[in-house]
């Protein structure tokens, strides 16, 4: 059954009373998280599988966590919790994974821990704001910062541009930054390629349409990785062989930025 099929069937387990407006839903397989947009509407943010929570379920989950191909973190830092989805896989991928989420909201944080935690797992999460969180960063810097949380809509381009620079100065030639844009227009999404070329020199920048959803994932590749072998076969990837085939595939369907080429 397809997942929009799933969700049309849930029953509603909590919803906040607050200006957040987060509801929690579920049927017998799925448990999902949402927030009402500016319409009013609810909108699904993450979903867990029951009987696996780790498992990914959404496909732009996948597209963040390419960077998997070519090398083993161990410091990874998440702007935004959501429903955890990110986290249950990474840590149930390797012992060795260290994770930190920044969650401003209380409400969301709650909600994890009732709703989608449900082995109880010790989950580093720092209740902040990413981009005061991300301020009080000096000279240590993760293996890998994913931000889920990017906001593109009404933004000048001043804002744009102190809210990427806060991004790059957060990490090294040596870290990934893997950035989710959720429902951007063509003009925001070009507006934030054509910044983070002017911000940075170390990496290679490629985008990821997703399929039948309207995210844009963008990946910041060190520009030192030899990533075209480690594409062929890397045998030191977290990633077992069932996933790492069938990433490999999607990171081929990636659009790499050049001086040139833009968001297309």
């Amino acid at each position: 059954m397809q997942l929009s099929k799933h969700v049309a069937q849930g029953k509603l387990l909590y919803l906040s009373q607050d200006d957040e407006a987060i509801s929690v839903s579920e049927n017998e397989h799925y448990r999902w998280l949402a927030f009402a947009n500016d319409d009013g509407e609810q909108v699904i943010q993450s979903v867990m599988h029951k009987r696996k929570p780790y498992q990914l379920t959404l496909p732009h989950q996948t597209a963040l966590l390419l960077p998997l191909l070519f090398f083993r973190p161990t410091n990874i830092v998440e702007l935004g919790l959501g429903g955890g989805n990110i986290d249950r896989f990474l840590t149930h991928l390797s012992a060795d994974i260290t994770m930190q989420s920044i969650e401003y909201s209380n409400t969301v944080i709650n909600c994890f821990q009732r709703y989608f935690n449900p082995d109880n797992a010790i989950v580093n999460i720092q209740n902040n704001d990413s981009q005061q969180w991300l301020a009080q960063q000096s000279d240590h810097k993760p293996d890998w910062l994913i931000c889920d949380i990017y906001q593109t809509q009404q933004q000048s381009v001043a804002e744009t541009n102190k809210q990427l620079s806060a991004l790059i100065d957060s990490i090294d030639s040596n870290s990934c930054l893997s950035i989710n844009l959720p429902d951007a227009s063509d003009d925001e999404v070009n507006l934030c390629l054509t910044v983070l070329q002017q911000l940075q020199s170390d990496h290679h920048i490629y985008y990821f349409h997703i399929p039948n959803y309207l995210n844009i994932v963008v990946q910041l590749i060190p520009k030192h990785w030899q990533t075209t072998r480690l594409l062929k076969r890397n045998k030191n990837s977290y990633l077992p062989r069932r996933l790492f085939l069938p990433w490999r595939n999607f990171w081929r369907y990636g659009n790499e930025v050049t001086v040139d080429t833009g968001f297309k």
